[in-house]
């Protein structure tokens, strides 16, 4: 049961849902997935087992992602995807938690008082937003409260976030919607392309996961795979090697890797050296795709490092701002 100072830090990102609760760590991983009885609007299943559900349903349940490059595409099913997980992780409580959640780096007000009031809408006594570049920076253990550059490369589901960070502070950043989805749906149209083949979204998830690449391999693994053979509009089995997936996913990275060097270009000399010293952390999910932090690091000339627990660095991040929330009270209060 919870009291009156609990707190709850979540990671509501595009792919998935990361919450974190003061005192306990990360308590919930799920998909951002929810299925739909589409006649009585009744929620039918949350996150994982909705997750199965995508691409399978019949004519009245829609299993839909209410998150779209990073931000809320469907109000109402996002209230209600929140308001499942609140209650999964804090059951019965007295007294409504007070939530820290992220969202990207160029969010918009509009977008921002959306997630605010869904989290309200939710449970939530209290709503602050803190941007992903930030979180995944305490995430990843960095010290962002002393005058010295850090650089952060967030590669979520929805965004990629890249921000240069300093005395608590974002000093300049970006976000770029070229994240997990897009090298998804880059890999479905790379499939329908090279061997005339319709695959959904989680067969090129698990292409991406399993061989996925942007760097070149010594060993060329392969994925045996299923989809619809469009000319024949009959069920076919085929094999795809991860130097396709190089092929596939080199225009996503080429645009990350371009978003990068902007940052670098317009950061002020002091901070490039800091930088240049300590290097450039990655973290998110999408960070690790093979390949892709030798990629940046060829790219810029600058040392990259993969955060450790990287898919939960953000959430982790959130969890340990928490602790600072009278700041957050001053600097980032919301609501």
């Amino acid at each position: 049961m919870f009291d009156f100072g609990q707190d709850i830090g979540i990671d509501l990102g595009t792919a998935t849902v990361i919450v974190y609760v003061k005192g306990k760590g990360v308590v919930l991983r799920e998909p951002s997935v929810v299925a739909i009885d589409k006649n009585t609007g009744e929620v039918l299943a949350v996150g994982k087992e909705a997750r199965k559900m995508l691409g399978r349903t019949p004519g009245n349940i829609i299993a839909t992602r209410p998150l779209r490059d990073g931000v809320i595409s469907d109000y109402t099913v996002t209230e209600k995807m929140l308001k499942y997980f609140i209650n999964k992780v804090c059951g019965k409580y007295i007294f409504a938690p007070r939530m820290m959640i992220c969202v990207p780096s160029l969010v918009t007000e509009v977008e921002k008082k959306a997630v605010i009031d869904a989290a309200g809408q939710a449970g939530a006594r209290k709503v602050y937003l803190i941007e992903e570049p930030l979180a995944a920076a305490i995430g990843a253990g960095l010290d962002i409260s002393k005058p010295c550059g850090n650089m952060v490369v967030d590669i979520g589901g929805g965004t990629t976030d890249i921000a240069i960070i300093s005395l608590n502070g974002t000093v300049i950043s970006t976000s770029i919607k070229v994240a997990g989805d897009k090298f998804d749906e880059a890999i479905v149209r790379y499939i329908k392309r090279k061997h005339n083949i319709a695959i959904g979204e989680r067969t090129a998830e698990d292409l991406k996961i399993n061989i996925g690449c942007v760097y070149p391999k010594i060993q060329d693994n392969d994925m045996q795979i299923r989809g619809r053979d469009l000319t024949t509009g009959l069920p076919k089995t085929i094999t795809v090697y991860s130097s396709e997936m190089l092929e596939a996913l080199g225009s996503c990275a080429n645009q990350i890797i371009e978003a990068a060097h902007s940052i670098l270009e317009k950061t002020p000399p002091e901070l490039a050296a800091d930088i240049s010293e300590k290097g450039i952390y990655m973290t998110g999910g999408g960070c690790l795709i093979n390949g892709l932090d030798k990629l940046i690091q060829e790219a810029t000339g600058i040392n990259v490092m993969i955060a450790d627990d990287a898919v939960s660095c953000v959430a982790l991040g959130t969890g340990k701002a928490l602790n600072e929330l009278e700041t957050f009270d001053n600097r980032k209060k919301l609501k």
